[in-house]
């Protein structure tokens, strides 16, 4: 599978300027891909103000990502914020090529920042099934969580999409690492550069890893769109050697 991460600066509260962007650098991607991964809240940067941008499922952003979708027939995933029942979501899209659509709502809603005041906590993990590989999403704060992410249902693919901040990066490096080794899978993460409103700066490092924890996709700070190709049979064959999943606990969460 060929996923491409989308690793761009984000204009605060504009969703059709972040369309705009996001559009020209997906359609400067060279070759075909599978998958193409946009940041957490991709059209209008992290922020606590949901009454004023938050869109419906029927909305433009989720349009715009349906259209893309089949077009290039590639799956496309990101964080939106979601208006639903009269409740605000952090909500990860999954857009297959069909336009079939799967979500996640993202469980940590990230308390430092308020987040879990201003919008509703997912429950469910979602495992989502492409091209022979069965992907897990999640979403920024997510990433701090093992036990939430750990790989109990044989999943292939760990995905975390994120805004998150220069101070606190070196343990974005270390925690997707950990992601990688711990459950034995593929991990990608995809994270903005630039500044925000709230005078935050974000760095980038969005990165692949392989299931040893081997970058695929080093950390940097550049815009750019950066492709990687998954091997499910080279990890599966490392499985299986290494049998490290054969003893984890086994476990539910509430």
């Amino acid at each position: 599978m060929k996923i491409a991460i989308v690793q761009s600066e984000l204009i605060w509260e504009n969703a059709s300027a972040n369309r705009e962007r996001l559009e020209e650098k997906i359609q400067s991607i060279n070759g075909r891909v599978d998958l193409v991964m946009l940041p957490e809240m991709f059209t209008t940067g992290f922020t606590m103000h949901p009454n004023e941008i938050a869109e419906p499922m029927n909305g433009e952003t989720v349009t715009w990502m349906i259209n893309l979708a089949g077009k290039n027939q590639f799956a496309i995933c990101g964080s939106v914020i979601i208006t639903e029942n009269d409740k605000f979501y952090n909500r990860l899209l999954f857009v297959y090529p069909s336009g079939d659509i799967e979500h996640y709502d993202k469980r940590h809603l990230f308390t430092l920042a308020g987040e879990d005041k201003v919008y509703t906590s997912g429950k469910d993990r979602l495992i989502v099934d492409y091209k022979g590989f069965r992907i897990c999403p999640m979403v920024c704060y997510d990433l701090r969580f093992p036990v939430f992410s750990r790989n109990t249902v044989d999943y292939d693919i760990l995905i975390y999409v994120a805004n998150w901040p220069q101070p606190r990066i070196a343990a974005w490096d270390a925690l997707l690492k950990a992601r990688a080794i711990e459950n034995m899978c593929y991990v990608v993460g995809v994270n903005r550069i630039g500044w925000d409103n709230n005078n935050h700066q974000y760095i980038g490092h969005s990165q692949a890893l392989d299931c040893l924890g081997n970058y695929l996709i080093e950390p940097n700070e550049s815009d750019g769109v950066y492709v990687c190709e998954l091997d499910k049979n080279s990890m599966l064959v490392t499985r299986q050697k290494l049998g490290f999943l054969n003893d984890r606990d086994i476990f539910t969460v509430n």
